[in-house]
């Protein structure tokens, strides 16, 4: 039969089995919030336990701490940091909007951790491993720590890659005519590397868009504590704290000097959410404009080939669709959908407390998991492959009316409009259009009509 030990905090006793090294509050919100399947994420809980590592060392430096408590506690967050005690974690993201509930169950594996020795004095979760902390201004530490770390490890490096990508298919494809289009309908002449250099450049924008909001977040509101005033604290705890975490993680955060702010507003991160939405728009824009290009094989546009990566039906023999560009745009709707909660969870700072902290992390790590994640399949999947097909491309371009465009500087708007209309009424060429109508001749058509003197400004 299964064991279990008593654990008790300052409501009572709660029963915790015995292979578990969590303590009563951790219990109580596992037996309390019994909601979904979303569990904090460890990427998360490795931010906090450097908080707390780092706290350990800055607490030993003011006093707070014996010596021998630091090093107990800095071993228990090294071993968990190895992945050792993943699976004491266990708390779901619907929970208390400050996330004290996650503080502690750090608190409580931390020390249950480092009171292993039964010859040593007990740590104990509160005084020892969340000394000078609280969980208002450690939780918001860490949410921005991980999400700051999660778009520069992850998001930004495949925003990179899809930039090198483009700029060699921009170069392959260069000066490949082809017939652009807009408001669905045939417009004048462009290279496909024209139009893939403004799929490049929507990377580039939105990577720097990424960056510069993501900056705000290096500013970290540890040390508040519980309001903000920083009670119970040590003076300067929150930059010994900053530089601790410099150290050992080798970026550049910086102390968050308004910790009123920090703890009851969280705009910085709705701010750096709506950066991701920014990605998410021109993904859309640029997943759609591949799948319609390559639409067909014969029924479609068929302007470029992508590779056939599983059969893309169960009774259509044969057929194969754009599966890539599906998974990537319905990922774009879920970012979508997270930044409506972000931004509305971040509204919610009543007073000294933003109370939505958990739900705002859940859906920025996400949002980033899956730009970061999706961004690469497309790219290995899809991208890499796709090839124009150019006789398509030169059968469009030939059969277009809209070149007539280039006509308009040189016969007149009226003229050029009625050749363009003779010539779709009569199933004809604009230049047999224009010669049938006597409105320019075979010489001065071969001179205005010769396409690559239409891709580029003069």
């Amino acid at each position: 039969m299964q064991g279990y030990r008593q654990e008790k905090d300052a409501l009572g006793i709660v029963q915790v089995k015995e292979e578990n090294l969590w303590g009563a509050q951790t219990q109580r919100s596992l037996e309390n919030f019994d909601i979904g399947t979303e569990k904090m994420p460890l990427e998360f809980i490795y931010s906090f336990v450097r908080i707390k590592k780092a706290a350990a060392i800055v607490n030993h430096n003011e006093k707070r701490l014996a010596g021998e408590e630091k090093h107990r506690i800095i071993e228990a967050c090294n071993q968990i940091l190895n992945g050792k005690f993943d699976d004491q974690f266990p708390l779901k993201v619907w929970q208390t909007g400050s996330g004290t509930q996650t503080n502690m169950n750090v608190n409580e594996v931390i020390a249950a951790i480092a009171n292993q020795s039964r010859e040593l004095p007990k740590l104990h979760p509160n005084d020892h491993i969340n000394a000078s902390q609280s969980s208002n201004d450690v939780f918001p530490t860490a949410m921005q720590m991980t999400i700051y770390q999660s778009i520069q490890n992850k998001l930004l490096m495949e925003c990179q890659e899809w930039v090198t990508l483009l700029k060699e298919k921009e170069q392959q494809y260069q000066t490949l005519i082809k017939i652009g289009r807009t408001h669905l309908q045939d417009a004048v002449p462009m290279t496909f590397g024209q139009e893939i250099s403004g799929w490049r450049t929507m990377l580039e924008k939105n990577a720097q868009f990424i960056e510069e909001s993501s900056k705000s977040l290096k500013k970290l509101p540890i040390g508040g504590t519980a309001v903000g005033t920083g009670l119970n604290a040590p003076d300067h705890f929150d930059q010994q704290i900053v530089d601790e975490l410099n150290k050992t993680l080798g970026f550049s955060f910086e102390v968050e000097e308004n910790k009123f702010y920090g703890l009851s507003s969280h705009s910085n991160l709705a701010y750096s959410h709506g950066a991701l939405r920014s990605l998410a728009t021109d993904l859309m824009k640029i997943a759609n404009d591949i799948r319609w290009l390559a639409s067909g094989p014969r029924g479609g546009l068929g302007e470029i080939l992508i590779p056939a990566n599983e059969p893309g039906s169960s009774i259509m023999p044969g057929k194969v669709n754009p599966t890539q560009a599906e998974a990537l745009t319905m990922i774009v709707a879920q970012v979508m959908g997270n930044d409506a909660t972000v931004q509305f969870a971040a509204s919610q700072g009543n007073f000294q407390l933003n109370v939505f902290k958990p739900v705002i992390l859940f859906n920025m790590l996400q949002s980033i998991q899956l730009l970061s994640e999706g961004m690469r399949s497309f790219r290995i999947n899809c991208l890499a492959g796709m090839q124009a097909n150019e006789v398509q491309m030169e059968k469009y371009l030939k059969d277009s009316l809209m070149i007539v465009t280039a006509l308009s500087p040189k016969i007149g708007y009226e003229k050029s409009a009625q050749i363009a209309k003779f010539a779709y009424t009569q199933q004809l060429s604009i230049r047999d259009a224009a010669l049938q109508l006597e409105l320019a001749s075979k010489e001065e058509l071969d001179r205005w009509l010769d396409p690559k003197w239409m891709i580029h400004k003069r």
